[in-house]
């Protein structure tokens, strides 16, 4: 399970915000460890807290577009972990985010996420402007990156399943929320009893009230493969790597 990529390091100069959390039994698998889900969801808080702390009134709602984990180590239940967060890249309408979880045993985590900024109202893709460069473009160090999808589309003939949806899986904007994705990948973990050493979600469609996902599951070669379908309509992929 553990992997041998290298952990990107926090910026030398530039935006770093921290914050502490306690990993709850409401959190985990039946084993302890802290699942796929409620990661994202510990990203997404921490993505928010640390905007709300910069002072930055943004013009702009972010979208995931899509979210790489690399795997050293999970938390337990119970475990105080710290999450370390920066801008690691920029684009035209969108920015990459790092962020680091760490436990007693050190780095354990690190989920590398490129989110779009859409307009509130139209929800039109939209420059983050020049505030949000101000206070985020140190740590960017000008790394540029795109915001491209890789994944490999399913060729119709993998093994699939209904995967419905409830009226807690979806917020305020009607679309189905980026944390439930990655229970999608919790329910192929337990299926299959292993762990990834490298996880990524490919955001394509959002998903959306009358949405009916079926999920389907096969390979990219040595890769383990996910997608959330909805009639022809890829919403989402994983690609998972042991």
């Amino acid at each position: 399970m553990t992997s041998t990529q290298a952990f990107l390091p926090d910026p030398a100069r530039g935006r770093v915000y921290s914050a502490k959390r306690l990993v709850r039994s409401t959190e985990v698998t039946q084993t302890g460890r802290l699942r796929l889900d409620s990661l994202a969801r510990y990203l997404q808080a921490v993505a928010e807290d640390d905007l709300a702390d910069s002072g930055l009134l943004a013009p702009a709602v972010w979208l995931v577009r899509r979210c790489e984990v690399t795997v050293r180590g999970f938390p337990q239940m119970g475990e105080h972990i710290t999450l370390r967060t920066f801008c690691s890249g920029t684009g035209p309408r969108w920015a990459e985010r790092t962020t680091t979880v760490a436990g007693a045993a050190g780095d354990l985590l690190q989920a590398i996420a490129v989110w779009a900024a859409v307009d509130r109202l139209s929800g039109s893709p939209v420059n983050p402007g020049e505030a949000f460069l101000r206070v985020y473009g140190e740590s960017a160090q000008g790394k540029a990156v795109s915001a491209r999808l890789s994944h490999s589309r399913p060729r119709g003939t993998e093994h699939g399943r209904s995967w419905p949806l409830r009226a807690t899986d979806f917020d305020t904007a009607r679309h189905v929320n980026n944390a439930i994705h990655w229970a999608a990948v919790e329910d192929l973990l337990a299926d299959g009893g292993w762990l990834p050493a490298r996880a990524e979600v490919e955001y394509h469609r959002p998903m959306t009230p009358g949405c009916a996902p079926r999920l389907a599951t096969g390979t990219d070669g040595r890769d383990d493969m996910l997608w959330l379908l909805d009639g022809r309509h890829l919403l989402a992929s994983a690609r998972l790597t042991r």
